[in-house]
């Protein structure tokens, strides 16, 4: 069997590996948009292509022709659409499903082939190494090796927005839970970090802990007129 697997995040990238080197299938792994085009694809001929985390369109030509599965962190149909993990988080939700779906034209509308549970306590980055833990040790291998069918999402839809920049930021009505929440949420690679602003500096919060009613974390003070 032919796999390929997209995926741009480190964590993933080295879960990747070591999956193509421990797997009898052919694995084939792009970590670049760029690698992603149907010449490509089409000439390896996969029976799955995976996408653990991938901040990009695929191409129309390749999800009709292959089937492509993506992971998305919520119990869907619950929580379409962007920053997942986030919008999570900011509502105050502690355990979720990861979501595997076939790829289609609509945003996170695919059928599922499987949902696995997702504990959200920790920092961004620990929450995305937990669930690579589980998509590529137990996801991936059960929709390879049962052959499994997916089927039409059930539930009420409830969409997400994607998050912007000016939303990391702490403002002054947080209480202590949610300035804690702020900060792991968007302590991840690739994430713009929770921040306050001082005057002319900002001030970006990362590696937090809560405890007996205070937060200790690091903190790096930016001149912004610089």
């Amino acid at each position: 069997m032919k796999i390929i697997i997209a995926t741009i995040k480190s964590w993933n990238i080295k879960k990747a590996y070591n999956f193509k080197n421990n797997n009898a299938n052919d694995i084939y792994i792009f970590t670049d948009k760029n690698e992603l085009t149907y010449e490509k694809v089409n000439h390896i001929n996969p029976q799955y292509i995976f996408f653990p985390h991938w901040s990009w369109i695929i191409s129309k030509e390749i999800y009709e022709k292959f089937n492509c599965v993506v992971f998305h962190i919520t119990d869907l149909p619950f929580g379409r659409g962007g920053s997942p993990l986030q919008n999570l988080i900011d509502i105050g939700i502690e355990n979720t499903k990861i979501s595997a779906l076939k790829v289609c034209n609509g945003i996170d509308s695919g059928d599922i082939y499987l949902k696995e549970n997702l504990n959200l306590n920790g920092s961004a980055d620990e929450i995305f190494m937990r669930a690579s833990e589980i998509i590529f040790k137990d996801m991936i291998p059960k929709i390879i090796n049962e052959n499994i069918v997916p089927t039409k999402q059930k539930g009420e839809i409830v969409e997400f927005k994607r998050r912007n920049f000016s939303q990391s930021e702490i403002l002054l009505d947080f209480n202590l839970k949610k300035i804690y929440d702020y900060i792991r949420m968007l302590d991840g690679e690739g994430y713009p970090k929770a921040f306050i602003r001082f005057g002319k500096y900002k001030l970006e919060f990362s590696r937090a802990s809560l405890k007996n009613n205070k937060i200790i974390a690091d903190v790096e003070i930016i001149d912004e007129d610089d």
